[in-house]
């Protein structure tokens, strides 16, 4: 569970964070991302350092305002300080030892989404769902005041 779980949840951000509007997506990301910078300031071990990685995670989300690759290369730069921190300094949360490693995990997976631009795995979902389902098509669900007979693959209207 020590690597299953930091993964799983990594894909559980990109499925809720995908149900964000496109629109807002983008931003609302570089926002986590810059979140996710800070995230070790106050406690982190590294004394100075932090403050540094701070900066540079701050100019990363600021260009990750207009740019998905800005954003993930943002959350890789946060993986790389994980890992820092779970060989040299604190975990990101304290009374948990493992949770700077289990970040690690996590975060690449969301770099890796955000590298490919932040689509939605949504419509690739329903698409999966309907071909292992057996349903195939979108007749599956007649619009309201019509209905819809199945004989032998072809369909009859009333």
């Amino acid at each position: 569970m020590r690597y299953v779980a930091p993964i799983l949840i990594g894909l559980l951000y990109v499925l809720l964070m995908s149900l964000v509007p496109d629109a807002h997506r983008r931003r609302l990301n570089a926002v986590i991302v810059a979140g996710a910078g800070a995230a070790y300031l106050s406690g982190g071990g590294l004394g100075g350092w932090e403050f540094a990685f701070t900066a540079v995670s701050s100019f990363v989300a600021y260009k990750g305002l207009d740019s998905w690759a800005w954003t993930g290369v943002g959350w890789l730069l946060h993986t790389a300080w994980d890992v820092v921190h779970h060989l040299k300094g604190h975990p990101i949360i304290p009374f948990a030892h493992d949770s700077s490693f289990g970040c690690a995990l996590c975060d690449p997976v969301i770099a890796v989404w955000c590298l490919g631009g932040g689509r939605s795995p949504w419509p690739r979902i329903r698409r999966w769902t309907r071909t292992r389902t057996g349903t195939g098509g979108t007749d599956e669900f007649p619009r309201a005041g019509r209905s819809v007979l199945r004989t032998g693959g072809a369909i009859l209207k009333e």
